[in-house]
């Protein structure tokens, strides 16, 4: 299955626009004839990064490869809307199901339907879409967070975690700006997310402690829930702990072990807050992960510089730096679904007794 593929303007200076078509064939070859879109060739697959790896696909003009992406989450859903967390070809390697993983579909189609204008395909990937979303409200606690996941058991998790949520809301508003495209109403949806971002931007103290992930570090703002003066000082506040000047954003701030996925994220992050020099030196530093056939090293481990995971170059990271540069370049109509310039300004609805409440 092949498409015509459209090439995204290069990064002066940085990236060149065959560069990048060089990554997204490498990308478009991982994809096995199901539709599924694996971290790596015989390697495991998860919906989430499945979704990345669409949405990178869809903006360097694999359009068909994007579907059948989409098409394979909607054949493989389970009946209550959800969806395992690993998957290794046809078979299931982690029976959990992780809210946030089940909330991407909707970003992912969202970002076909603005990049093509092909809404009779967002028609037919949407009750699919609509059983996700009610099955991750399932699971939204009094605070407005969201539990994380569901052990392989069933048992819920206790608590909810920053980066989780904060991709939840992402998702979320993109479920109803979409809703809206198909001229569908989504109240309950809106209200949710209103919740769920005042609790993101607000109320940190509301989530499990991982701050020594960087992406806990940008997400809230990544995600659209934290804007800016807040996001600016929340990059400032943590600029030193979690990036390596010259190198990239560590993965875990205690180790000096540099992701690229993670450094085009915060690149992201970076444009939403109009950062935009800033954001355009952080991505030169996904360079160092770069080889020659478009693939990306996941991580690179200092003083050693060595790669970690030994030798891997993953799915995920092609497309985050994809779409990366569709950002800070705004080649493709759906550019701007990262800065949320595509997205409705969700109310900032706080808990009754809230003393942040506005």
């Amino acid at each position: 299955m092949t498409s015509t593929v459209t090439t995204l303007a290069g990064v002066p200076g940085l990236l060149t626009a065959e560069e990048i078509a060089r990554t997204a064939a490498h990308l478009a070859s991982l994809q096995v004839r199901s539709g599924q879109i694996p971290w790596f060739t015989g390697g495991h697959c998860d919906p989430w990064n499945h979704v990345e790896a669409a949405m990178a696909l869809t903006v360097t003009g694999y359009a068909d490869e994007a579907k059948a992406a989409y098409r394979w989450l909607v054949r493989h859903q389970l009946g209550d809307g959800s969806w395992f967390n690993y998957y290794l070809g046809e078979r299931v390697k982690d029976t959990r199901l992780d809210t946030n993983v089940c909330a991407y579909l909707a970003a992912g189609v969202y970002h076909y339907v603005l990049a093509t204008d092909d809404v009779d395909f967002a028609v037919e990937v949407w009750p699919a879409l609509e059983r996700a979303i009610e099955f991750v409200l399932r699971w939204q606690l009094d605070d407005g967070t969201v539990r994380w996941s569901l052990d392989s058991i069933g048992r819920p998790e206790s608590y909810a975690l920053l980066t989780g949520s904060s991709s939840i809301f992402h998702s979320l508003c993109s479920a109803v700006a979409l809703a809206e495209r198909l001229g569908l109403a989504r109240p309950a949806w809106e209200l949710a997310a209103g919740r769920l971002g005042h609790a993101v931007a607000h109320h940190p103290g509301a989530f499990a402690p991982k701050n020594e992930f960087a992406m806990d570090w940008y997400y809230p703002i990544f995600s659209g829930a934290l804007g800016g003066a807040p996001g600016e000082k929340r990059i400032n506040d943590g600029w030193e702990r979690h990036v390596m000047d010259g190198y990239g954003v560590r993965c875990v701030s205690t180790n000096d072990w540099v992701t690229a996925a993670e450094t085009a994220e915060c690149v992201l992050a970076l444009d939403a807050l109009g950062l935009t020099s800033l954001a355009l030196d952080l991505f030169s530093y996904t360079r160092r992960h770069r080889r020659e056939d478009g693939a990306y090293w996941t991580g690179i481990a200092y003083p050693q510089e060595v790669t970690f995971p030994g030798f891997e170059t993953t799915s995920y990271t092609a497309a985050a730096v994809i779409l990366a540069a569709d950002a800070l370049t705004s080649s493709s109509p759906a550019a701007g679904l990262f800065r949320h310039d595509a997205l409705p300004r969700p109310v900032d609805l706080a808990e009754p007794g809230c003393p942040l409440a506005r």
